[in-house]
């Protein structure tokens, strides 16, 4: 099942108080960029992120999920109406990300 652009709409709406929050379109569903790094992506209408030490600090219950076949366990977001609680979530996982590798 591809994820609906009124989901992904949604989901940047409440990322809008971060600036370069960008966006690809991959077979259906979405990848979500901050500052050039992947940090999670929307699955299935699903919003995911990737599972970093501090990720899993600000979300101790959240379940882990597989954005795809094959991939590796992400971790769902539910709180996504608490604007606050995913910039401070997005910059926390930001500053865990490996530096991009250059084309």
């Amino acid at each position: 099942m591809a994820s609906s652009k009124d989901y992904l709409e949604f989901i940047l709406e409440q990322l809008s108080g971060l600036n370069e929050i960008t966006h690809r379109s991959m077979m259906g569903e979405y990848i979500l960029y901050y500052r050039g790094k992947v940090f999670g992506g929307i699955y299935d209408d699903r919003f995911l992120v990737k599972p970093t030490k501090s990720a899993k600090a600000m979300m101790p219950d959240a379940d882990m999920e597989l954005p795809y076949e094959g991939a590796k366990e992400m971790i769902l977001v539910d709180d996504v109406d608490d604007r606050e609680f995913l910039r401070e979530l997005v910059e926390a996982i930001y500053e865990e990300l490996p530096a991009s590798k250059k084309r």
